[in-house]
């Protein structure tokens, strides 16, 4: 029951964040109305998301900030949040590694699910700063782990810093799956972690190819730190929530798009 409420949370909190961000402010008791919560959940709410200055409070709601972004949710809470969606993602994502690759697994869910995936593949190297994502691979023995090291970030469970990205650039990969919490099919890739941004960098930079895995909810969506350019990304993993728009957008620019 716990769980269930900390979810209910979590995700009325970003549809209150993609209210603001398409109307400009919102209001207390039309948001109380539309989740059916009382106006003091509510106002806590948007005090919270003040705190992380995604808005700002004004009488009776919140306004718009520009310094709006993502939450930077940690792992548990991302975990819950269009479960189903990644899992599928995650198994076709998989699909598109051949014996013998050496790959990257970006910290994060969606890439968690890849790993799941990997039971059959033979003779991978793969490359993670996520240790929820060695956990995983610990169960597959004949698949090589290397990690880069560095400092544990709490709230994703990745190792970041000077020294994971000195090792980091001394690699080179067939493949990096990279996973976002904001995609804009026009511009690129976001994330509300400057440090992960960095990391990520480095991982498109010493990869022969770039896919990007990604719910429909990433998208439309930016946040603090821009990753990289749509011109980066060579294949997009994501559900069929996708908007015919942003299908033909990156189909345009080049970009393959695999629906799961």
């Amino acid at each position: 029951m716990k769980g269930s409420l900390k979810k209910d949370t979590v995700d009325r909190r970003e549809k209150i964040l993609k209210l603001i961000a398409e109307n400009g402010k919102v209001y207390v008791h039309e948001l109380s109305d539309l989740f059916t919560v009382s106006e003091v959940t509510i106002r806590n709410d948007l005090d919270q998301l003040e705190k992380k200055n995604h808005l700002i409070r004004a009488r009776g709601g919140a306004l718009k900030s520009e310094k709006l972004v993502s939450l930077d949710f940690n792992l548990s809470d991302k975990h819950r949040l269009h479960y189903a969606e990644k899992a599928r993602i995650g198994k076709k994502a998989a699909g598109l590694i051949r014996d013998s690759e050496t790959i990257i697994l970006d910290s994060g869910t969606t890439t968690a699910e890849i790993a799941k995936n990997l039971a059959n593949i033979r003779n991978i190297s793969v490359i993670t700063n996520a240790i929820n994502i060695v956990n995983i691979l610990i169960q597959y023995p004949a698949i090589n782990v290397i990690m880069p090291g560095g400092y544990l970030r709490q709230n994703s469970l990745s190792l970041v810093g000077p020294f994971a990205a000195k090792n980091l650039k001394n690699l080179y990969v067939d493949k990096a799956f990279i996973g976002v919490d904001g995609f804009d099919p026009a511009m690129g890739a976001y994330t509300p972690n400057l440090e992960e941004a960095y990391l990520n960098e480095i991982m498109i930079d010493i990869a022969k190819e770039v896919i990007l895995v990604a719910d429909s909810s990433k998208f439309d969506r930016k946040s603090l730190t821009f990753i990289c350019p749509v011109s980066s990304i060579n294949t997009v993993v994501t559900d069929g929530g996708i908007s015919e728009s942003n299908r033909k957008k990156l189909e345009d620019n080049g970009i393959k798009v695999l629906i799961a």
